[in-house]
């Protein structure tokens, strides 16, 4: 189905259409065009949990690309943004977001910007808040660590799905329980069960190179590591990748000693109304984000 909009860049007549009427061949073929390790079964499951326009010429070939997530009525991030190298300078990513605010109004929106992309969504008035630390490597496990006093690990299972969405809106901030519906069926966990309690958890899927562990929820980096632990033993010697805002301390000091050091950053920028509060401090107990569940979806 088209949608609203027209451009014309250099010799290309370029139309915007709705993403989930588009090849994922096509999409796919997109991303790797600018060096994005994602799958096909990735954009799949992209397309399942959002909206998007894609821009194509008129025999079909595909030059761009933007997705929103909206989550609540006040809670939307937007993702896979992505232009064709050939016409990245050329104003087609600001039609594209141009077009993604027209789409969701009012909405407050959040989006983890590439450097690539930094100036233009300063000039369409996002603020810059943190910064998320992409780690990857080899995993190497590590001796296993102590599980915290008074805890036990267990799997996770479909049946967990409440308790999971209720300590992911605490630390995230907003409900997506269709989104961990969908998680489930495609990831393995693990939960750090206090006082017969959920209290941090760690899902892991496939995902671009090899694996992804996230979403972690947990309340302190001693249990954000003993849930993630078990993944990084799974997968030793295969790709594995976690992004996470958490700079220092001995959560990031893990991911470096077992094989997954900072390979890049993004920052997370927001607009309409910020995404972290400035007096954010960790409360003992309090559930925060460790891991995201992908850069598009946070």
């Amino acid at each position: 189905m088209t949608t609203e909009g027209s451009m014309r860049l250099q010799s290309f007549d370029l139309r915007l259409f709705d993403i989930a009427d588009t090849d994922l061949e096509k999409l796919h073929a997109l991303s790797l065009t600018v060096g994005w390790p994602h799958r096909l079964k990735d954009w799949e499951m992209l397309r399942e949990s959002g909206y998007g326009i894609v821009a194509q010429d008129e025999i079909g070939r595909v030059f761009g690309s933007a997705m929103w997530f909206p989550f609540a009525d006040d809670f939307t991030t937007v993702g896979m943004v992505i232009t064709s190298p050939r016409l990245q300078a050329h104003g087609h990513g600001r039609w594209l977001m141009e077009h993604v605010l027209k789409q969701t109004g009012s909405r407050p929106l959040r989006l983890n910007s590439t450097r690539a992309a930094y100036r233009l969504y300063l000039s369409m008035g996002f603020t810059a808040e943190k910064t998320v630390y992409q780690h990857q490597g080899t995993a190497v496990p590590l001796v296993e660590p102590e599980v915290p006093h008074g805890a036990v690990l267990r799997e996770i299972s479909v049946g967990d799905l409440s308790e999971l969405v209720a300590l992911d809106r605490i630390a995230y901030g907003t409900d997506r329980q269709a989104l961990f519906a969908r998680l489930l069926q495609v990831s393995t966990g693990v939960a750090l069960i206090r006082d017969k309690r959920i209290a941090a958890f760690s899902l892991c899927r496939s995902f671009g190179r090899g694996t992804v562990i996230g979403p972690v929820v947990a309340s302190d980096d001693a249990d954000a590591i003993a849930v993630i632990h078990p993944h990084v033993v799974a997968h030793a010697g295969d790709f594995l990748r976690l992004d996470t805002r958490q700079k220092v301390g001995p959560f990031a000091q893990f991911l470096t000693r077992s094989g997954m050091p900072v390979f890049d950053t993004v920052t997370s920028m927001s607009l309409g109304g910020t995404w972290f509060t400035d007096g954010e401090v960790q409360k003992p107990g309090y559930p925060l984000t460790y891991a995201l569940v992908s850069q598009a979806l946070s």
